[in-house]
């Protein structure tokens, strides 16, 4: 057993570890901005602001950025030939990167998918609905892309397991 700064005991290996996201945080992320966001809209949508493209642009970008990086990640983590082994803290920080990423799509798929659904519904009622739906229902598009391309990373980013040694199993 070893001890850490506070004296206690640990067993070996049994450090403070990085777990996969659990996909009940990202659920829940996105009732609640989808709950705030429908009561938001619904309650005062004559005061609320012109839904512009700009968080369609920032949520997709980063979204298609995180693909890419989780693409170059797995082939550098697999090893595959003409990629440098990535560093450890390099990895950690994608992973840290791509746990923040996950929620904050989660909660803007949340937010932009009950502003899309209010605005469908209230669009034959209100002509600023029409004008507002497409940057909304961009503004989900991209969450889900951000979304999806943090789960990816962080994917990427897990240790394969390693390969038994046949020493130590013919022993």
């Amino acid at each position: 057993m070893s001890s850490n700064p506070q004296g206690t005991q640990q067993r070996p290996g049994t450090g403070p570890r990085l777990r996969p996201t659990n996909p009940a945080t990202l659920v829940v992320a996105a009732l609640g901005a989808a709950a705030v966001g429908w009561l938001l809209i619904a309650r005062d949508y004559s005061d609320f602001p012109s839904i512009t493209w700009l968080p369609t642009i920032i949520t997709g970008g980063l979204g298609i950025l995180e693909i890419i990086a989780a693409i170059a990640t797995k082939a550098r983590i697999d090893r595959k030939p003409g990629t440098m082994p990535i560093e450890p803290l390099t990895a950690v920080r994608y992973v840290v990167l791509a746990k923040a990423s996950s929620v904050v799509g989660a909660l803007f798929l949340g937010f932009f998918g009950a502003v899309s659904l209010w605005l469908l519904v209230s669009r034959g009622r209100l002509s600023a609905a029409n004008d507002d739906l497409p940057p909304a229902i961009g503004g989900f598009a991209g969450a889900v892309l951000l979304l999806v391309g943090a789960l990816l990373l962080e994917r990427a980013c897990r240790v394969p397991p390693q390969p038994e040694d046949e020493d130590e199993t013919s022993e």
